[in-house]
């Protein structure tokens, strides 16, 4: 059949299983809005506040369902503010495709109103990215995108397309249900098989993996968000449950293993448990599972673990010995090796090993349960969220003291419940991902934690929430001031608190007042509690206004630089 560049987009977009788009209309993509318009039965368009929004939101609802998410926006400054949530993406490994339209292809190159080279702007953090500059390509090049996007390390991936590329006509052949396009795109293009390329371990390499983890005597497992991204949940925890292995988690990684499983030593790094950072520096083995070494969880990297093995498991051959230098390697698939190293690994008591690790586990600081007058504690804040909101309910965060907080208190138990920027440390990302992760959910519920310096950055997306009537509860967590950096400004700077203090609008109530979003005041634990369970029962858009002390800080803390098993456990003066 022959149809126009703006039907074709959507012809591929429901043939990749896509039920959900997120954008902003402008002028150079206004054909393919008037596709979505007369498509409107097919494909659901959620209308946001601004780009940026948008891309957040593509990447909460991918996050949340391991699906491919989709962005789009105009040529230009639509494009351009796209880039941060691209970028974010990128950084944490979420499939998702941008989806752009440029100028018309007659005016490419000559500084025309709105136009930009989106493609070269997006090179150093797209997985891959396409300009699309003749109608008979574009639906193999969406085809492309979405395996590029969804393959091996998954990533977003960009199409741009010119304006008079929506509107010309083509003939358009139908994928057969079922078909993703992947065989005949294979066939033809031996450089997209390079790209869908993953490795597979030999079985001596199996062997010889398995015989090292059954020889440690004090192995401690690192876990990273490509646990969930390979679906290998039930693997990590048959293998830590089989040889009594305890294990510590990326901050990608804290949805990835029961957090009150006995051996679970929740986060590891510079604001990681002390038994997580013991168990590494302490052990014999350090198994790393689809996890990338950040410079946030080795701390210095001479004295990282330098007492043991570090054994590497990825499917990105990139990220082995780049940050670290690994003992060992298997590159690959981390689902399929976990399932063929479980037959090989033996039982194991490991008792000495472990009784050490509990005895860690008990060493927390004292301001875990210190209370403030005219503040809510930010442990009990998190632990009242789940006591109301359960291991099912999807948790955002922003980034800062907040999204450490919710890493340190709150016990996730189910896969990709935990929805914050890791890589990136985006403020700004998570009412975005709220609401994507809302859409993509819609018999699930959203509790996303948001500190007020993040919230202002994004707090126009009220607008969006309101209008779809999401029910998402936001924790605005009002310690007047960006947390994060005022702690470093107090242990670096000698309390020169230079442009951190929020001492100024706006007023939360009323801004929730003008979007119709419901509204409650806590300033105590005891008021935390009644408000939330308020909020939570009633099934509506609701923020939480949670009152803490602008000086509550982050604890544990390993400074930067230092050794992770150098923590600070209280801060004195």
């Amino acid at each position: 059949m022959k149809i126009n560049g703006s039907q074709i987009v959507i012809e591929c977009l429901v043939e990749q299983g896509v039920d959900t788009v997120f954008g902003y209309p402008g002028g150079n993509i206004l054909n393919i809005y008037d596709a979505l318009y007369k498509n409107a039965d097919r494909i659901n368009h959620i209308l946001t506040a601004h780009e940026q929004g948008a891309a957040h939101a593509a990447d909460g609802y991918a996050r949340s369902t391991g699906k491919v998410g989709v962005c789009m926006a105009t040529s230009g400054p639509g494009a351009t503010n796209l880039v941060t949530g691209i970028a974010t993406a990128y950084m944490d490994s979420v499939p998702l495709v941008a989806i752009t339209c440029n100028v018309g292809t007659p005016l490419l190159g000559k500084d025309t109103f709105q136009e930009i080279d989106i493609t070269g702007v997006t090179l150093p953090i797209t997985k891959h990215n396409f300009m699309v500059k003749r109608v008979e390509d574009l639906a193999d090049v969406f085809r492309q995108a979405f395996i590029i996007a969804k393959s091996g390390r998954p990533g977003p991936v960009l199409i741009d397309i010119p304006k008079d590329i929506t509107a010309k006509e083509c003939e358009f052949t139908p994928l057969a249900k079922g078909d993703d396009g992947a065989a005949t795109l294979v066939g033809n293009n031996s450089n997209f098989k390079r790209v869908m390329t993953v490795a597979v371990p030999s079985d001596e390499e199996i062997q010889a993996t398995a015989d090292i983890i059954n020889n440690s005597q004090r192995p401690v497992i690192y876990a990273g968000g490509g646990i969930k991204i390979s679906g290998a949940e039930k693997e990590l925890l048959e293998l830590a449950e089989k040889a009594n292995i305890p294990v510590a988690e990326s901050l990608m990684g804290r949805d990835v293993f029961p957090a009150n499983h006995p051996l679970c030593t929740w986060m590891v790094g510079m604001h990681g448990t002390r038994a997580s950072n013991m168990a590494v520096t302490e052990s014999d083995l350090v198994l790393a599972l689809g996890s990338r070494f950040s410079d946030r969880v080795i701390g210095n990297p001479k004295t990282f673990a330098e007492h043991a093995t570090v054994f590497h498991i990825d499917i990105d051959p990139a990220e082995i010995n780049k940050n670290i230098p690994a003992g060992g390697q298997l590159v690959g698939d981390l689902k399929a090796i976990l399932k063929r190293l479980l037959p090989l690994i033996k039982k194991n008591a490991h008792s000495d090993w472990l009784k050490k690790v509990n005895e860690w586990k008990k060493e927390v600081p004292a301001v875990y349960s210190e209370v403030k007058p005219h503040s809510v504690n930010p442990k009990f804040m998190l632990e009242t969220v789940h006591k109301y909101a359960g291991d099912e309910t999807f948790v955002t965060t922003e980034v800062g003291e907040h999204q450490m907080w919710t890493a340190q208190f709150y016990p996730f138990a189910k896969p990709r419940t935990f929805l914050t920027s890791g890589g990136l440390g985006t403020m700004g990302y998570g009412t975005g991902a709220a609401m994507g992760a809302q859409i993509a959910n819609p018999k699930g519920r959203v509790v996303h934690i948001a500190g007020d310096g993040s919230f202002r950055m994004n707090c126009n997306e009220l607008c969006t929430i309101a209008r779809y009537n999401l029910p998402i509860v936001i924790v605005l967590v009002n310690n007047g001031t960006l947390g994060n950096v005022r702690v470093w400004q107090k242990l670096f700077y000698e309390k020169r608190y230079s442009h951190t203090t929020l001492d100024f609008g706006p007023d939360w109530a009323k801004l929730a007042d003008a979007y119709g979003i419901g509204y409650v005041k806590a300033e105590n634990n005891a008021e935390f509690e009644k408000a939330f369970s308020k909020a939570f029962a009633e099934k509506k858009p609701y923020i939480v206004d949670t009152i803490v002390d602008i000086d509550e800080m982050i604890l544990p803390m390993a400074i930067p630089g230092k050794p992770i098993d150098d923590q600070m456990m209280s801060w004195g003066n």
